[in-house]
């Protein structure tokens, strides 16, 4: 069985073409992450791409600012997505130095 990853991937064309505005480092997933992503039958790309535009989610107001000083100053990159089962979250994580980015659900922080 081939599973269907158009569900998160689905994101604007446009978001696919604008650049990066900061480097991902590495990109690494948690087992828990990709093991429900898997189970939910959607792609991380979908995630990721928003991630790296900007897009932070299902964050407040003062976090979604942290992440605007955090483009200027180089501290981390901070998201939180709603995922389709309506009752879980993907964190995605850039560290501060940009040597890394990391899927991972809430529990495994």
């Amino acid at each position: 069985m081939t599973a269907d990853h158009s569900k998160a991937a689905a994101w604007p064309e446009e978001t696919h073409r604008k650049p990066r505005l900061f480097r991902t480092g590495n990109i690494v997933a948690t087992p828990g992450a990709l093991e429900l992503l898997r189970h939910l039958e959607v792609s991380a790309l979908g995630y990721l791409f928003r991630h790296m535009n900007s897009d932070w989610g299902d964050l407040d107001a003062e976090d979604k600012q942290a992440n605007q000083g955090a483009l200027v100053y180089g501290t981390r990159i901070f998201s939180s997505y709603a995922l389709p089962d309506g009752k879980s979250k993907l964190w995605i994580i850039t560290e501060a130095d940009r040597s890394a980015t990391t899927l991972l659900l809430p529990d495994e922080y």
